[in-house]
């Protein structure tokens, strides 16, 4: 017979591996609230890890397909460097004389073309690993010395700054937020549209014969998302912006308002582009044709091409979507900072990869989750967070997350063996 606690989790049915992560990181969040007297679960600064996750946990969710197609990209940490540069110099230098200074479209055109060299940059190094078969670590470590000294060439080594002020808000900041109405608003939408989607999907099931969870479980796993995200939209609503710059950005949109008047942050915008990302990527894992070609071929190369999938074309497209991802990546990240240096991106490439292995994706292919990913990443930034607020070096932190690192690959060997996966 089952232990009760067992027997819950099995009616769930939840991932073990899904599980462990959770626990993982909140024993993380708990260490560090202790060590910090209470500093580290504030809405403060929930904020600024979600924030300041965001771009390493949208380059993290195309990295899952790279590495269970049996490849590796180490170039996107300067790739992400170099078109940083490319959009800083466009909307500082070029767009202003072609559109006009300060024109609404700068941040527009600066996007679509960062995006579109992302792509372009991506899909050629895929066409050299898929069409040349030179292998991956060979093409993208050229791309990763390459790329970090084509950034520093594009400006000759100086710091782009100011960026476009429109374009900065998609970097979060007490302006780049939905704000405390919409922040509720998309926080019951996206519960709902949850419940929706696992209402379907047993009606589905049950259609087809497919055996489905219990009433009760099913319940249970709806209220825990629902709880979860409203309650991530009453947490960001709880980080009040400071009475001046609450101020200052009242009067910057014109809006009358008392001498009392306070204002919230809110869901930072780099979130919900992440969400956005995180949920067409996980639609066309599980539900795309694309999606199962790149797992089939991650599964088993040579029976994947002898059943008719281009491994080939497959390997450009999603190193493709890896560019175009860390194009957007790129964007959060530039604009959170408000300015491009040759420093960005430095390592980030070391931070994917083990956001997506830490995440349960397998280095020898064939297995991995974009959940796994973005939770992978803000296990690696709430690690990096914590030890900053607790005081620990930089070195030693390197130490910390490289041993880290390596016990997730350990413990993902071992339960693979033990469970066959």
């Amino acid at each position: 017979m089952q232990k009760p606690a067992r027997h819950f989790l099995t009616s769930l049915g939840l991932d073990v591996r899904l599980l462990g992560m959770i626990g993982a990181l909140v024993f993380i969040w708990l260490m560090f609230h202790f060590a910090t007297d209470g500093r580290f679960l504030t809405p403060r600064n929930l904020f600024n890890l979600s924030v300041q996750t965001a771009s390493v946990a949208v380059m993290a969710t195309g990295m899952v397909f790279v590495i269970v197609t049996r490849h590796i990209d180490l170039s996107v940490g300067s790739l992400l460097g170099l078109l940083g540069m490319i959009m800083g110099t466009l909307q500082l230098n070029i767009l202003p004389d072609i559109v006009g200074l300060g024109h609404w479209s700068i941040w527009i055109i600066t996007v679509f073309i960062g995006i579109s060299a992302g792509v372009a940059i991506g899909a050629f190094q895929g066409w050299i690993i898929g069409y040349l078969t030179v292998p991956a670590f060979i093409v993208t470590l050229g791309g990763f010395l390459v790329y970090r000294g084509a950034a520093w060439w594009v400006t000759s080594g100086q710091t782009v700054a100011p960026l476009d002020p429109t374009y900065k808000l998609l970097g979060g900041g007490a302006e780049g937020t939905l704000g405390e109405t919409l922040s509720w608003v998309l926080g019951v939408i996206a519960a709902l549209a949850a419940v929706a989607v696992m209402l379907i999907s047993r009606r589905t099931k049950e259609r087809h014969g497919i055996q489905v969870k219990p009433i009760w479980a099913e319940g249970t796993l709806m209220g825990l998302v629902v709880a979860l995200t409203v309650g991530f939209a009453w947490l960001m609503n709880s980080y009040k912006v400071p009475d001046r710059a609450a101020a200052r950005i009242a009067k910057a949109r014109g809006w009358d308002v008392p001498e009392d008047f306070t204002m919230y942050h809110g869901i930072a915008i780099p979130v919900v582009i992440l969400l956005a990302v995180a949920i067409v990527m996980t639609i066309v894992s599980r539900r795309t044709r694309f999606g199962r070609y790149v797992y089939a071929t991650g599964g088993n190369p040579e029976a994947a091409e002898l059943s008719g999938i281009n491994t080939r074309l497959l390997t450009v497209k999603i190193f493709a979507l890896m560019g175009g991802l860390t194009a957007i990546a790129s964007v959060i990240a530039s604009a959170r900072l408000g300015a491009v240096g040759n420093d960005l991106g430095t390592l980030d490439e070391l931070r994917v990869i083990a956001a997506a292995v830490i995440g349960g994706t397998a280095l020898s292919g064939g297995a991995g989750t974009i959940y796994g990913a973005v939770i992978g990443a803000l296990i690696m930034q709430s690690l990096q967070s914590g030890m900053a607020m607790v005081g620990v070096d930089a070195p030693l932190q390197s130490v910390v997350v490289g041993m880290v690192l390596v016990l997730a690959v350990y413990i993902d060997i071992v339960y693979r063996r033990r469970t066959g996966a």
